[in-house]
């Protein structure tokens, strides 16, 4: 019999690349997603059921019908901006959402999760790159939400021994390398889709938040890795804690980053179109550089990102948005 992976927010941008790379070694996922920002057409490899994390009569059916041997679990609210203006909602569904999870887990005896965390947790950088030893300081109730989660996991592991893989996420990106998915959001709030649609647009412009950081041309950086690479290193995870590893956390990244006007440039040479700019202040908690050290989960889970290099991420995100305009 398939063993099944309940993934919750299975119909979203890195869930449902994940539930590709689960299905192709052997698993059957289960989609979970209430499609408040999912696109069910996007859920092809598993069963789906439209329904909520913070729904208990729903979880529970999902574990007695399809008797998960483990979770990973994206479901979550992640616009940082909003979270800062709205933060009820994010307590609301990314933490609370996260505890009715975990206690269905509990009651149902499944011990495995893999829990798709964030650097937001680690608010203002005080080194680079970004070790998973750094301090955790949040800026943001979307940080926040993702720290009281991963100490919610701790008390979990004590109390019930539900072991877990915290993966901290720098910025997805990019498309399947078989234009079957890609970056979707409704709003987009993304740097490289938006710059993308600018091209493609011509009408459109990007806006740049902040030109005067303590960066190289002054804009923010990031540390960009492909959604392939996020989605293969959920898969190692899971046969990580089903081999008998302990908990971790572990960062997901390249340990490079790029500005925001690099991106442009990048998007400019990959459409040959030019990209309209308005410079605009800061966002609220938006640090200047996040880059990320990674080399523990090679270590640990043997993960390295194989598609995670700028001219590779382009490629796959400008096809699939050329196809799908």
């Amino acid at each position: 019999m398939t063993e099944t992976v309940l993934i919750t927010g299975g119909a979203g941008y890195i869930g449902s690349h994940t539930c590709k790379a689960v299905s192709r070694t052997g698993y059957l996922p289960v989609t979970l997603d209430n499609l408040v920002y999912g696109h069910e057409s996007s859920v092809k490899w598993g069963p789906f059921i439209k329904g909520d994390i913070s729904d208990p009569h729903v979880l529970n059916t999902i574990f007695e019908t399809y008797h998960p041997k483990a979770v990973l679990h994206f479901a979550a609210f992640a616009y940082v901006g909003e979270s800062i203006s709205a933060p009820g909602k994010y307590y609301r569904n990314n933490f609370a959402g996260t505890l009715t999870l975990l206690e269905a887990m509990r009651n149902h005896g499944c011990l495995h999760i893999v829990f798709s965390s964030s650097c937001a947790t680690y608010g203002i950088p005080e080194k680079l790159p970004i070790p998973e030893t750094h301090p955790q300081k949040p800026i943001s109730p979307y940080g926040w939400s993702k720290f009281m989660i991963e100490q919610v996991l701790r008390d979990f592991e004590m109390a019930h021994g539900i072991r877990y893989v915290a993966l901290r996420y720098f910025n997805a990106a990019g498309a399947d390398l078989e234009g079957e998915l890609g970056e979707d959001h409704v709003p987009e709030t993304h740097l490289i889709p938006l710059v993308i649609q600018a091209a493609l647009e011509r009408s459109l412009f990007v806006e740049i938040y902040g030109t005067d950081y303590s960066t190289p041309d002054g804009t923010a950086v990031r540390d960009y890795i492909h959604v392939t690479d996020l989605a293969e290193a959920h898969v190692q995870a899971l046969n990580y804690l089903s081999n008998g590893g302990n908990s971790i956390a572990l960062n997901l990244g390249t340990g490079r980053g790029y500005s925001v006007r690099e991106i442009i440039e990048a998007v400019e040479r990959v459409t040959g179109h030019p990209v309209p700019v308005k410079k605009s202040d800061r966002r609220p908690g938006d640090p200047p550089v996040l880059v990320a050290g990674s080399h523990r989960a090679a270590d640990l889970v043997g993960w390295q990102p194989k598609y995670s290099d700028l001219p590779r991420i382009m490629d796959t995100a400008w096809r699939w948005h050329n196809l799908h305009r």
